[in-house]
């Protein structure tokens, strides 16, 4: 029985579940129990007792996706031989009805050689990093870990800093594989590079419609050391892990625009990505594929599986893209004349992000960590690209970067034959999915389960009707949430949606996004009235007085 569940609950973190958070508790009282059939319209098998009523009070002393056992369980265990299958909770739970009681963990940890099949992967979801578990109140029990090292003893944000550097390190072995592991060599010139690059006027300046990616020959792609065989060593790893919290230090603590949104749109950049990359056991995001080879899908992703510095710098840029969010619209800071916003003019909140990330990344402090990302001039300077197109094209609202940006998927994925060839080249089709990939993610809410659009779609409303309060927006957003959200679908969503669909390289995911969209969208018709009435008295609760 025990073995079940602990397959159970380990297949919770695989497709279909691993996108969302599902978790079970698990508890096991031993005794004697009365058996019968209840008679009525649902007659049904029951079993009765004082057995039966500990068992369910310990539901909620126990924790997600881990099995308790009581003393009496734990007993009969030690008497047929196998206390190594327990470990005695460090303090004792209160069962109502009982009282205080011992209480004790089955262990479930998979012993060395089995089958990787067999484990529970080693990465939670981006939903568990964020999640706290409902079972446990005893905060900084050593022995209460659920894929994370200590995980129970971490805040969100330490969980959240940890799955993405479980996310960037698997991409920083794939980029220094591909030029031979080597970390060491760099450009003689590169730290003059790094002082003067990005020192322009404002960051939207270097917007460019074409970025140059770096080209593999099939020959190149084939000798390609494995990025399980690179060791880009713990220096790196700590100098991540350390911009990472700081990074997340930097985001403020709004109800929407927070670090926990930008790991979130990290998921679905991850996502996205992993199903044009990853083709064979040497790229970082998703599992071996024995069919297809780099080579092949360089093609068919307009070059963006080549180029590991491409697929990090996006993820990258997810991560970075609200930094210093001050939990209004740019046109709301430049009617208050803010300092960014005389500074920037447009894209304020986007510029002031890619600003701070990049001016915290170029300290001495992150000279590991930059060896690892580039190593040339041109590898610098085609990160810089990426992340000041990628975090630009998150601005849905600049009116003229979306008329290009749509002028040019127009152009470049016409069905007739294009007269500049610029327009329909590799370089210009990648920048173009790369934008509308980000731009996907940071509403991916949207199309994905109703859930999860619920939770965030109110995320985002108390955020804006907070500004509201605080006199930071013209009009009571909740005056128009219903139809503006049906209007965001039908003219934003669904239609980008669609383009991820027509551009033929995110296979079934695109199908997916595209059917959560609609499907949302026909819900929020009908339900979302009586939601936003919802929203207000949450609201209205959580800002009474005490």
């Amino acid at each position: 029985m025990f073995a079940a569940v602990h397959d159970i609950t380990s297949g919770l973190h695989s497709p279909p579940f691993a996108p969302f958070v599902v978790f079970m508790l698990t508890w096991c009282q031993s005794g004697q129990v009365t058996a019968g059939v209840l008679r009525g319209e649902r007659s049904r098998f029951q079993l009765f007792g004082d057995t039966m009523n500990t068992a369910a009070q310990m539901e909620s002393t126990s924790a997600r996706n881990r099995i308790q056992v009581s003393q009496a369980t734990a007993d009969l265990l030690l008497a047929a031989g196998h206390s190594n299958w327990i470990a005695g909770r460090k303090s004792k739970v209160f069962v109502k009805g009982k009282g205080d009681m011992q209480t004790y963990w089955l262990k479930t940890k998979v012993a060395k050689g089995s089958k990787p099949s067999q484990a529970r992967r080693d990465m939670p979801t981006v939903d568990e990093a964020a999640s706290v578990s409902s079972g446990s109140s005893r905060a900084g029990e050593a022995d209460d870990n659920f894929g994370i090292d200590g995980v129970e003893a971490m805040t969100k944000i330490e969980r959240l800093v940890e799955w993405n550097v479980e996310v960037l390190s698997p991409l920083l072995q794939q980029i220094v594989a591909s030029r031979g592991g080597d970390i060491l060599s760099r450009d003689p010139f590169l730290s003059e590079e790094e002082a003067t690059i990005g020192t322009g006027e404002t960051v939207l300046e270097e917007f460019v419609p074409i970025i140059p990616l770096k080209r593999f020959d099939a020959g190149e792609l084939s000798r390609r050391l494995k990025a399980s065989s690179v060791d880009i060593g713990e220096v790196a790893k700590t100098q991540l892990r350390k911009y990472l919290a700081n990074v997340a230090s930097m985001y403020k603590d709004n109800a929407f625009h927070n670090f926990e949104h930008a790991s979130h749109v990290t998921a679905s950049v991850k996502k996205l990505l992993s199903r044009i990359v990853n083709v064979d056991d040497g790229n970082g995001l998703r599992t071996p594929s024995e069919e297809i080879n780099l080579a092949d899908m360089a093609g068919h992703s307009y070059g963006i599986t080549s180029d590991p510095l491409t697929q990090f710098s996006v993820v990258f840029s997810a991560i970075i893209h609200d930094m210093d969010h001050p939990g209004v619209p740019n046109a709301q800071l430049v009617q208050e004349k803010t300092r960014n916003a005389q500074i920037f003019k447009k894209s304020v909140a986007e510029q002031n992000s890619v600003e701070l990330a990049w001016g915290m990344l170029m300290g001495k402090e992150y000279e590991a960590l930059r060896a690892c990302i580039y190593h040339t001039e041109d590898d610098l300077r085609r990160f810089r690209q990426l992340v000041v197109n990628t975090v630009m094209a998150t601005d849905i609202v600049d009116k003229e970067l979306q008329a290009l940006r749509k002028a040019r998927w127009e152009t470049a994925f016409a069905d007739t034959p294009v007269q500049d060839p610029s327009l329909s080249s590799d370089d210009c089709k990648a920048t173009i999915v790369i934008e509308h990939l980000i731009q996907a993610s940071d509403v991916s809410h949207t199309m994905q389960h109703w859930n999860i659009y619920k939770t965030w779609n109110e995320k985002f409303f108390m955020e804006c009707y907070a500004a509201y309060k605080a006199g930071r927006a013209d009009s009571d957003p909740s005056k128009n949430w219903y139809k503006g959200e049906i209007g965001f679908f039908d003219f934003y969503v669904i239609p980008l949606a669609k383009k991820l669909d027509s551009c033929g390289v995110f296979g079934v995911s695109s199908h997916e996004y595209l059917n959560y969209a609609q499907s949302n969208r026909d819900e929020w018709a009908r339900e979302g009235e009586g939601i936003v009435k919802e929203y207000l008295v949450r609201y209205e609760n959580m800002t009474a007085p005490d």
